[in-house]
């Protein structure tokens, strides 16, 4: 047992206490279900929302097992950090509502995930030997770019969402009641600068560290098991 525990990396704890989180907050809602049945029509929903977060935390877990590389140990870790604020703090604990700069705080944070998954992908497409000679200028303009495209995408994704199941996943309604002129778009606005912020901060961020050390872009590459 002690041999297992010495090869696993930091991120596995990351992982476990995201686990443990999600676990709790389950139990807790189901114990306050079973108590109060009919004062928690809403817990039920959330509870699912929380058991997904479950499985898309395991997701890159079976999908490396399908694989002959791991991934980045440090998007990984942001990974499940951003899942356990949008999901089990977001939605679960209500931070949504509570904190009210948390929406922009997550679009930043997963921008500059996919930033970082920008410089990934863009790492995998090229060999090795190009790796080290390539501007780290194009590289970071990619990640940028990627990071903000998958944010624009995304807010394609909650208007399609609410002109097809009339929800309100961009904001343009206030309590029931629709949103006049700019304040409707206020929220989209907001996020989409976000998204460029997170993505642009990355970027500049991953130009600097790759222009004085080549080698720090090993921790945004996928290693063989």
């Amino acid at each position: 047992m002690a041999k297992r525990t010495q090869n696993w990396r930091w991120v596995d704890w990351v992982y476990v206490f995201t686990i443990a989180s999600h676990l709790l907050y389950i139990g807790i809602a189901l114990e306050e279900m079973l108590n109060h049945p009919d004062q928690n029509a809403g817990l039920a929903f959330t509870m699912v929302q929380v058991v997904g977060g479950l499985v898309i935390a395991t997701l890159p877990i079976i999908l490396e097992r399908f694989m002959r590389y791991r991934f980045p140990e440090i998007l990984y870790a942001v990974y499940l950090v951003f899942i356990y604020c949008s999901i089990l703090l977001g939605t679960g604990l209500h931070f949504y509502s509570q904190i009210y700069y948390w929406d922009k705080f997550l679009h930043i944070l997963s921008a500059g995930l996919l930033a970082g998954l920008g410089y990934t992908i863009f790492s995998a497409l090229i060999s090795s030997h190009l790796r080290q000679t390539i501007s780290p200028l194009l590289m970071s303009i990619f990640a940028a770019t990627f990071g903000s495209t998958i944010g624009v995408f995304w807010e394609f994704y909650e208007f399609t969402g609410d002109r097809l199941l009339g929800l309100n996943m961009q904001r343009f309604m206030a309590n029931g009641h629709l949103l006049r002129g700019q304040a409707a778009l206020v929220d989209t606005m907001g996020d989409l600068l976000a998204d460029v912020v997170g993505s642009i901060l990355i970027a500049i961020i991953g130009y600097f560290c790759i222009k004085h050390n080549r080698e720090w872009l090993n921790k945004l590459t996928f290693t063989k098991k």
